[in-house]
């Protein structure tokens, strides 16, 4: 369900080395052909782009983004050109920067990626900023520490088999557990954080059918408490991630003002899994395509690049 239109002839990665420094020279920079390269490779091609231009003009690929280009069309196309952990490894230092919103960015990796993929943003974060993503986590604060601590330390089973009777149990424990409040509970943040996505979601569909509400509802007691919210989050995105992200799409469209750290940060990390799920979430709650909606919302460079990620040139 990705959205990334690669070429069936793609050119080597030393003619995109050279056609990438081409873009850079003269009197201003080719953003087009910038574009049309990048935003048409998958992770493996961008890695050997980056390797072979390096190589080449023994200069960093991202250095000279970063130098030539601007704003959030840079903010976009520098993410982009990572790998995946590489990626997901610079969000969460970006997000230290950002205040509280770490703990959502935190949670968002945590919840969305693979176990394998989870372990890999670790290990980047690891070797470049040498310090762990745990630690991160830990130096948060109360509710939202005992959270996040187990959350992106588990790596979690990732295959399809279910115990049913494990499902009930567990599902009556959290219904429990919520009717008393006991939202910080450590039976039930063991259950949200440790259990593969497919034992979970057993479990919220048996707590729906035995209790007659989604937890999700269950847990909407006050809008303004941000660990009872991120905890939510957590749910929604461990067992719904389409519509985690179409959630946060949409606030970051159609509030006042984008919000392009949050469009960006969808688009450059989903392209590649699900952003057309994701798409189809979005229209579907909201009655317009998410391109159209992306286009209506930004433009020049950085619409340019958010729309060919979509697969959309035109």
């Amino acid at each position: 369900m990705a959205t990334l239109k690669v070429p069936s002839q793609v050119p080597s990665p030393a003619e995109d080395s050279e056609q990438l420094r081409k873009a850079f020279q003269g009197w201003g920079t080719n953003e087009d052909l910038i574009i049309s390269i990048l935003a048409h490779r998958n992770a493996a091609q961008r890695k050997l782009i980056h390797e072979t231009y390096s190589q080449t003009y023994g200069e960093d690929l991202l250095t000279d983004l970063d130098k030539e280009l601007s704003s959030d069309f840079e903010r976009a196309v520098v993410l982009w050109t990572l790998g995946p952990a590489e990626r997901d490894a610079f969000l969460v230092n970006e997000a230290t920067k950002r205040l509280t919103k770490n703990n959502w960015i935190l949670m968002e990796i945590a919840s969305t990626r693979s176990s394998l993929d989870l372990f890999k943003a670790k290990q980047a974060y690891q070797a470049r900023f040498k310090r762990s993503i745990e630690d991160v986590a830990y130096h948060t604060s109360g509710d939202i520490r005992k959270l996040l601590v187990p959350l992106v330390g588990t790596f979690r089973y990732d295959g399809d088999e279910v115990n049913m009777i494990l499902a009930k149990s567990e599902a009556k424990l959290l219904h429990e557990k919520i009717a008393e409040k006991a939202y910080n509970h450590e039976d039930l943040l063991r259950v949200i954080t440790t259990r593969s996505k497919a034992q979970l979601n057993a479990t919220l569909n048996h707590y729906n059918n035995e209790f007659g509400n989604e937890i999700d509802k269950d847990l909407e007691t006050d809008s303004d408490d941000e660990y009872l919210n991120l905890l939510r989050a957590t749910i929604k995105s461990l067992t719904y991630p389409e519509k985690y992200f179409e959630e946060l799409l949409r606030l970051a469209i159609n509030k006042t003002g984008t919000d392009e750290w949050a469009l960006t940060r969808v688009v450059t990390t989903r392209a590649e899994v699900d952003l057309q799920k994701i798409a189809e979430e979005y229209q579907k709650r909201n009655s317009v395509p998410l391109d159209r909606a992306i286009a209506n919302d930004t433009s020049g460079d950085y619409q340019k690049i958010l729309l060919a990620l979509m697969g959309r040139d035109d």
